[in-house]
């Protein structure tokens, strides 16, 4: 996997993709190892037992009506932009999101990619998931849906160079988050400090256990403001990214649960995305 795609994951917030990445405690440095202000150890995992989705918590709302605007820094070079925007649609949410690569990054590995993730907006269990992908000299169109009646989840994808297509089935659990929502899921968490949350995420394959663990609280700074975040460190035990780093999110501290900040370590370097702008 190159520097560029793994860009795109981010930038695509398949920050639930995000959570695939296995625990690595060596692999972040004292230079990008987020401060340990205001951490402490879980005293009780808050997703003890089987991994599951939680409902939609009362109080909570998604950011309808904004588009969250981020940028993407890989070393010294901007690396891309990406947005994302939350709707309500009768009894589903609609997330949709834009990656694409630029500067430096565009050059080596250009990507642009659309995704397009539906899902109930009180039990929050994925429905659908449309991707529209090019990276590189790759140009796919995929769609998922999770079929809950039969437990499987229905992959069908088409190469748009050469028109062939290809169908899969996995199963799934009975609720499982999406690689385009999964951030979402995990803002409208309670967020305690100290706990982990388990829960399924399912890209078309393999079903994923993802364990987002709230390390901390923090002040992030990002040309979109200050904020006072909660800090959560996703690990998985599957993915692409295996073995290969450790990624964190920063929350808003504050009944929104906004992603202001993602960082992710690997062997390569640090990217580093922020909210740039809001807008409606």
């Amino acid at each position: 996997m190159t520097v560029n795609s793994i860009t795109r994951y981010f930038l695509a917030f398949a920050l639930a993709v995000a959570g695939c990445v296995p625990a690595d405690p060596n692999a972040a440095s004292a230079q990008t190892q987020p401060a340990a202000h205001g951490s402490t150890k879980a005293p009780a995992d808050a997703g003890a037992g089987a991994a599951h989705i939680e409902p939609l918590r009362p109080g909570f709302e998604f950011p309808h009506g904004q588009t969250l605007h981020y940028e993407a820094d890989w070393r010294f070079w901007s690396a891309g932009i990406a947005t994302v925007r939350v709707e309500r649609t009768g009894s589903q949410e609609h997330v949709a999101a834009t990656a694409d690569s630029t500067s430096v990054v565009a050059l080596l590995y250009r990507v642009q990619d659309r995704f397009n993730s539906y899902f109930d907006a009180k039990t929050l269990c994925s429905y659908k998931l449309i991707k529209h992908t090019e990276e590189g000299s790759h140009r796919r169109e995929t769609v998922i849906t999770y079929d809950y009646g039969r437990g499987k989840a229905v992959l069908e994808e088409r190469n748009l160079k050469d028109d062939q297509q290809k169908r899969t089935e996995n199963d799934i659990p009975n609720c499982v988050t999406d690689v385009a929502s999964g951030i979402l899921y995990v803002a409208s968490l309670p967020l305690q400090q100290g706990a982990t949350y388990s829960f399924p995420l399912n890209d078309g394959g393999k079903t994923v256990t993802v364990q987002a663990h709230v390390e901390g609280k923090e002040q992030v700074k990002t040309p979109a403001g200050t904020f006072q975040t909660v800090r959560v460190g996703p690990e998985g035990d599957y993915g692409p990214l295996k073995n290969r780093g450790r990624i964190w999110i920063w929350y808003t501290d504050d009944a929104q649960h906004l992603p202001v900040q993602m960082r992710a370590k690997f062997f390569w370097g640090t990217l580093t995305i922020y909210l740039s702008s809001s807008s409606k």
